[in-house]
């Protein structure tokens, strides 16, 4: 049996709406269905993966998904175009040589650090769930394509409160996105919905 090695990983970049962000794609499933936010060193204990990007001294966050990796940078870097030749080629070495992306036993030890997910829950009532399946199927593939991530964090009293993950966290163009987009959708689809809003994690 001919043993073929491991497989050629290529990445490419997509610039994202937030100019501190840029999205670094991969052909290959990095954290299938599940995406999940690091907002500063401390706080990538179980992501491997996070933990050695954030060596990059110009690296500020960094955002996990299905087949991507968003990073934000430092206000010093001076432009994406500087570094990205630099994180392209560690990525692609990375992943070729079966780094591990996150460690979902360590994940599970940490309770700070919580998946981000929109999966209804048995004991969810009605109209979260109604929530959490038009974020699911509508408003994540649309923000998802620019890098980030929007997630239910809680309902009470018709406002619906959101996590703004990934590019959309400090993306100037995230409140538009927000009120405009997703607040009116929501208002049209779920009656009961008065009010969205949204913390940046």
């Amino acid at each position: 049996m001919i043993q073929t090695g491991n497989p050629v990983i290529s990445i490419y970049t997509e610039m994202t709406p937030n100019p501190e962000t840029m999205k670094f794609v991969a052909n290959k499933l990095l954290y299938p269905g599940k995406s999940i936010d690091f907002p500063d060193e401390a706080s990538a204990a179980p992501s491997p993966l996070a933990k050695e990007l954030f060596t990059f001294p110009f690296i500020k966050s960094v955002f996990i998904a299905s087949n991507f990796v968003t990073l934000t940078k430092t206000n010093e870097t001076e432009e994406w175009m500087d570094v990205i030749p630099t994180v392209k080629q560690f990525l692609k070495e990375y992943l070729e040589n079966g780094g591990v992306v996150v460690n979902e036993e360590e994940l599970a030890a940490s309770k700070a650090q919580k998946v981000a997910s929109n999966t209804v829950a048995a004991d969810d009532d009605d109209v979260v769930k109604r929530i959490k399946e038009l974020l699911e199927n509508y408003v994540k593939p649309a923000v998802e394509m620019d890098g980030g991530a929007i997630q239910f964090k809680s309902y009470t009293d018709g406002v619906v409160n959101l996590a703004l993950q990934g590019s959309c966290s400090g993306c100037p163009s995230s409140m538009i996105t927000l009120k405009a987009g997703i607040e009116g959708m929501m208002k049209r689809m779920i009656p009961e919905v008065q009010e969205v809003v949204a913390d940046a994690e």
